[in-house]
């Protein structure tokens, strides 16, 4: 059989990813690439696909903004930044540039190589910012140029030609206000906390803070005063167990900012190549739409953990497409989703065509010959003919257990998704819902994402409420049905369209949309039920993660998956784009490139229909699986019920 081509970029990507895991010190980071890149994201670093003519400048280019989340990822502590971050909004950006500068020159100052891609990434990235458009000399950013100018201290390199009349414009000024207090920053370059003070000292001398400043100021001051006062133990201690584990760091900072960036652990990479924590308070732009907070190592002491619960089911919803577009516009964006994948809907057809002969193949009936009752067997009269005292043969046809199949397709619609990776999804799942209706077997494809960024509304009660601890789950669910298991796929081929709408996807709690889907597949009368999860990610709510431990989502996940995989009747198995599912679920497939999505999907089908169903699970009466109760906690008898009472129903 002839091997298929390799895509010629595939050893640039494998060369790259290998590069960043061993500068970032992180064997087990993902590295993705998507459209949504370049974004960093705790252990996850995405970057944007590789054009397939790949100059040498852009290759430079994309090794440059590699290594600066390589970089990020080893020599930078998240808690320790949050907690010397100023509030005011010019003094935080200033100091989130020279930290990024600071993580860089440790990288740039070890490795040549290193360092002339950072200068690569640097000189596009001040290109795609607008420094070098003559309206930036009217109206100067502090936070680039200060940025800059602490790169040429700690590497000795001076800023790109194309930047530098503008630097010159502000350097004398800068110079002379804080010129000492820059030429401190070189001895600190390996000490974060020491280089944040001096940061801060420099900010004080360019008239950067403001009154929130100067008071936050004190406060540090004031608790390293007692820290002292109390013995240094119990400070480095502290400061210790924040670096071990992004989830235990609920406590370190005092204001609202800080600590979303302890608990969540998150740093954005814009295109332009910012690092940006988000604040918790706004949608994110452009880079923010595949934030996702830090996942927890395996070893994370999970003992203490409160049960998973909810803290309002009241805001809700399980949608159609059309309550969210109208015709119309579902009718442009499906004629958009065509136009973006009509050379990949031709690959998926022929591996959907594929799928379908070995369905069919399944179903070619079988017969038992030569019965003395049944149906008449024709080809066999000639026997008759021959000896009229030859008794009549019949026949009867054989049960297959090919019949009676439901297939759930479960597609994270999530922010991360955005752009080829959604697209891809969408017109796999077409495509398949097609193919498997012509093999009698019912397909529904249902999606999951959260109605609003950071919480919405019930974020905005539990404030309201007065923040009560450990809420739970805290965001509104959106829960979207493109296709009923029953509505022929030519009513809902337009639906998956909803998918493009600029705005739909926003963050994924997986664990309540597989309870959803998982419940919906109890209802249904066929005997064997499917569910397939399609998602590029572990489970992030930035609100949820905000007021409970980092893994708290990935917790009941698991908990979720573990229940279904052992006691429910319903057969489950995921594809990971770009993300390792295979450490959450049993059967589980794990796919580099969106491109070898609808392969996958269809030899895990494939796979599982020339399997035998697994008749000797446990009947649905004996599952725990449910969807939590508001502010309760997942208590597995009247989770039993529920589950009962759909399977009754």
């Amino acid at each position: 059989m002839p091997q298929t081509p390799q895509n010629p970029l595939e050893p640039f990507k494998r060369a790259l990813a290998h590069a960043t895991r061993s500068l970032a010190e992180t064997p087990d980071l993902e590295v993705v690439f998507s459209n949504e890149g370049p974004m960093l994201y705790a252990n996850r670093a995405v970057l944007p696909h590789p054009p397939r003519d790949l100059p040498a400048k852009e290759a430079a280019r994309m090794r440059g903004l590699a290594d600066q989340m390589a970089l990020r990822l080893a020599h930078h502590d998240k808690a320790q930044h949050a907690r010397f971050k100023p509030v005011s909004p010019e003094a935080g950006a200033a100091f989130e540039a020279l930290e990024q500068a600071r993580v860089e020159a440790i990288g740039a100052n070890a490795m040549g190589g290193v360092r002339a891609n950072l200068k690569a990434a640097l000189e596009s990235q001040l290109d795609r910012r607008g420094l070098t458009r003559p309206e930036a000399m009217a109206n100067p950013p502090m936070a680039e140029i200060l940025g800059l100018l602490v790169r040429e201290r700690l590497t000795g390199e001076a800023p790109p030609p194309i930047v530098r009349p503008l630097v010159d414009l502000l350097r004398a000024d800068i110079e002379r206000k804080a010129g000492s207090d820059l030429d401190r920053l070189a001895g600190a370059v390996e000490d974060q906390p020491a280089f944040a003070r001096i940061v801060r000292s420099v900010l004080q001398d360019l008239d950067m803070t403001d009154a929130a400043d100067d008071a936050q100021s004190k406060e540090l001051e004031e608790s390293e005063a007692e820290a002292k006062q109390e013995g240094p133990s119990e400070t480095e201690n502290e400061q210790g167990d924040e670096g071990q584990s992004e989830g235990d760091s609920d406590s370190a900072p005092s204001s609202e900012m800080s600590e979303r960036e302890s608990d969540g652990g998150e740093h954005a990479m814009s295109e332009a190549g910012d690092v940006k924590p988000g604040d918790g308070t706004e949608e994110p732009v452009d880079m923010g739409d595949g934030e996702k907070p830090a996942r927890p190592t395996p070893s994370d002491d999970l003992a203490k953990e409160p049960n998973y619960k909810v803290f309002t089911t009241a805001f809700d919803e399980v949608v159609t497409p059309n309550d969210l577009a109208d015709p119309e516009e579902l009718g442009r964006l499906r004629d958009y989703l065509d136009q973006q994948l009509s050379s990949l809907s031709s690959v998926v057809s022929r591996l959907a065509n594929k799928l379908q002969r070995r369905l069919l193949a399944q179903q070619n009936r079988a017969w038992s010959f030569d019965l003395e009752e049944g149906m008449l067997d024709a080809a066999r009269l000639t026997r008759v003919i021959v000896d009229p005292t030859a008794p009549l043969s019949f026949k009867q046809e054989q049960d297959t257990e090919f019949r009676d199949t439901v297939v759930t397709l479960l597609i994270d619609n999530s922010g991360s998704m955005r752009g080829r990776p959604i697209m891809v999804a969408a017109v796999c799942a077409d495509i398949l819902a097609r193919t498997l209706e012509r093999c009698a077997v019912k397909v529904e494809i249902l999606g999951f994402t959260t109605r609003a960024w950071k919480g919405g509304q019930s974020r905005e009660q539990w404030i309201k409420a007065g923040k009560t601890p450990h809420p739970g789950r805290l965001n509104d669910l959106r829960h979207i049905v493109y296709k009923a298991a029953d509505a022929p796929w030519r009513r809902a081929r337009r639906n998956l369209g909803l998918m493009m709408k600029e705005g739909l996807l926003k963050e994924n709690i997986d664990g309540e949309a597989l309870i959803w889907a998982h419940g919906r597949l109890l209802g249904r009368p066929e005997q064997r039920r499917i569910l397939m999860v399609i998602s590029d990610g572990a489970p992030v709510d930035d609100s949820t993660l905000s007021v409970n431990s980092g893994h708290y989502l990935e917790r009941h996940l698991r908990e979720v998956i573990g229940e279904i995989e052992a006691l429910s009747p319903v057969e489950l198995i995921a594809i990971g784009i770009g993300h390792d599912v295979t450490r959450y679920y049993k059967r589980a497939l794990t796919i580099v490139d969106v491109e070898q999505l609808g392969g996958a999907m269809v030899e895990q089908l494939a796979g599982l229909f020339e399997e035998q169903p697994h008749a000797t699970r446990a009947r649905t009466g004996a599952m725990t699986i449910a969807k939590p109760a508001p502010r309760g906690g997942l208590s597995r008898s009247s989770l039993q019920a529920v589950a009962a009472d759909i399977e009754a129903r």
